[in-house]
């Protein structure tokens, strides 16, 4: 912990003043700590309403936040502050971001490529399926889940990002000395051996109806972008969209049965410009090529336990010289136009474009909207 942590704990107690005011009279002072050692008046020419400079001259927070840290410690929890490097860099980039973060589990986790994935607590069994089937395939590919611990597609996301083998980050809306919901406990548990737990708030901070949309920030904040699975027309998780979209993330949604309730949100979504998702690649392919590169596997097992890459590797062997020359001509992180590829190989065109077709058959070659491709190996 930096020895800075008090003063960032101290100032998130102080009463009116805010995570935002907060970030301003930080910027103003260039540390907490310079803002707790300034005078009133030099307090008080930051702008900030006077009960609050006030407020801070007297110390308030310092000693809340000296008690916070020791029962953080007890609850076996690291906190993060704003500066410290373990910090999230995805989540500075956003206009609030906490001052601290309660974290059990692996810290590193907080800077690895993240997905968000929300949707209804009270979700269909195809909802849940689709969650945990995508949350699965995307941690074989070193996303790191994020969501929410709630019941539903949450908790279907951080199941499925465990089977996966993968890390994922539970993001709660309470306090960091429970888990809610409390039936949660285990898979919390669970996350924590690899991913994380975390929080903003306090302990002891119940789980009230106002700290999930404020909790649901950080999850956006977070991630590369928002997957919303299912959720109804006033889900919080199109809140958590919105945000995505306010931070410059991308937003997916999951296509669902349009007589649904619970489809009215991803449909919602997909028909004003969010990426359509139906499998892995409908996401991986919306993020930079160089994302694109550190996500795909050295290895991928199917289904039967065969390595996927090898029997990729089996079949390129026995490719024609032709079927070669484009799949050679293609590339893993960056999809090509096909004029480019018409380009690249001494081929004729319909030839080609036979090719592309059976290399896409073969699950080789994968076609973009516009006539684009791009090695799935």
């Amino acid at each position: 912990m930096d020895n800075d942590t008090v003063y960032w704990v101290g100032l998130s107690c102080v009463e009116g003043l805010g995570v935002r005011r907060a970030h301003k009279l930080i910027s103003y002072f260039e540390s907490p700590k310079a803002a707790y050692m300034a005078s009133l008046t030099e307090l008080e020419g930051s702008g900030l309403p006077a009960a609050v400079c006030q407020s801070i001259f007297a110390q308030a927070g310092l000693e809340e936040a000296e008690k916070e840290i020791g029962e953080a410690a007890r609850a076996g929890c690291q906190l993060v502050s704003y500066e410290n490097p373990s910090y999230p860099p995805l989540l500075r980039q956003i206009a609030d971001p906490p001052l601290v973060l309660y974290v059990k589990g692996n810290v590193q986790a907080l800077s690895g490529h993240c997905l968000a994935i929300v949707g209804s607590r009270r979700a269909s069994a195809y909802g849940l399926q689709a969650a945990r089937r995508l949350a699965r395939d995307l941690a074989e590919r070193n996303l790191v889940i994020v969501s929410g611990l709630a019941r539903g597609i949450d908790s279907a996301a951080h199941h499925g990002a465990l089977e996966g083998k993968g890390k994922t980050i539970a993001v709660q809306g309470r306090g960091m000395d429970k888990v809610y919901p409390s039936e949660n406990k285990k898979l919390a548990e669970k996350i924590a051996e690899s991913g994380a737990v975390i929080s903003e708030f306090p302990l002891g901070t119940g789980p009230t109806p106002e700290n999930f949309p404020i909790r649901n920030r950080v999850i956006s904040g977070l991630s590369l972008g928002v997957m919303v699975v299912e959720a109804s027309e006033y889900s919080g998780s199109l809140i958590t969209a919105r945000l995505a979209a306010e931070h410059n993330r991308e937003v997916f949604g999951v296509p669902g049965n349009i007589t649904s309730a619970q489809s009215f949100g991803p449909n919602l979504l997909i028909k004003q410009g969010a990426k359509l998702v139906g499998e892995w690649m409908d996401v991986v392919e919306e993020f930079p090529p160089e994302i694109r590169m550190q996500l795909l596997p050295s290895g991928e097992a199917s289904d039967d336990g065969q390595d996927v890459t090898d029997s990729g590797r089996l079949f390129e062997e026995s490719l024609t010289p032709e079927q070669k020359k484009v799949f050679e001509a293609l590339r893993v992180d960056e999809a090509l136009f096909v004029d480019a590829i018409l380009d690249s190989v001494t081929l004729p065109q319909a030839q080609v474009m036979q090719v592309l077709l059976e290399l896409e058959m073969n699950g080789l070659v994968r076609q973009l909207p516009g006539k684009n491709f791009i090695r799935k190996l």
